[in-house]
């Protein structure tokens, strides 16, 4: 009997990483989640009993590593790590940006990746085997008034994905993900009530659960889209 795949993805709290983590269960494969928010880590835990969610802060090295360790001794590495986690800034010319909500959104969207890429990826690439898929945007390939921090730390995530890819063995891949524009708390505090005009998670998270784990070598160091809704 073929064993279940193992998915890794941040930021399970809420919006696509909430809305993922019920479709992955769906499908069949084993989930390991965290987020920040203790109350909402609970919730999944009583939900998904047999699934394995942890309180991390994926900015904070000192938090991904043990969480990371204890997942790796475990389970082992995952086949599929989906480095979903991310914050944006109210929106505001760069200029007017707090300086607080500027670095935060470089430490979440940018370190929390590199974190969580630098504890689990030694461990697959041991393996010879794995996929990696950073959330982009698709302002991490265009830009918009108003949210260029948020454009900055997405088009980084383009950028370094990219150069991870390269540097992987072939049998592995490292792939640059936009979602699309979908319905989250975080596309609200951009355009408002305009983003009622977009999907909800739950509606583009069955197609993009089965898109996500189709992936594969082949794809890697390609910027990737999900599949609209």
């Amino acid at each position: 009997m073929q064993e279940s795949k193992q998915v890794v993805i941040t930021g399970v709290s809420r919006g696509l990483g909430r809305a993922l983590v019920d479709e992955l269960v769906k499908s069949g494969v084993v989930v390991i989640g965290c987020a920040r928010n203790a109350s909402a880590i609970s919730q999944l835990e009583r939900e998904y009993p047999a699934h394995h969610f942890a309180v991390v802060d994926v900015a904070n090295r000192d938090e991904v590593d043990p969480w990371a360790d204890s997942v790796l001794k475990q389970l082992g590495p995952p086949d599929l790590l989906l480095n979903n986690a991310a914050v944006i800034p109210q929106n505001a010319p760069l200029w007017e940006v707090p300086p607080d909500e500027f670095e935060q959104a470089v430490q979440v969207n940018i370190t929390g990746v590199y974190n969580v890429i630098r504890a689990f990826l030694p461990d697959m690439i041991e393996r010879k085997k794995g996929i990696v898929v950073n959330f982009s945007s698709t302002w991490g390939r265009t830009v918009a008034p108003d949210v260029a921090p948020y454009c900055a730390t997405k088009w980084a995530i383009e950028g370094m994905t990219r150069a991870l890819a390269a540097e992987l063995p072939n049998t592995m891949a490292a792939i640059p993900f936009n979602p699309g524009v979908i319905q989250t708390d975080m596309l609200d505090s951009c355009l408002g009530t305009s983003s009622k005009l977009y999907p909800k998670p739950e509606q583009w998270s069955a197609a993009a659960a089965k898109f996500l784990l189709e992936l594969g070598p082949s794809q890697s160091g390609k910027p990737v889209t999900a599949p609209r809704v």
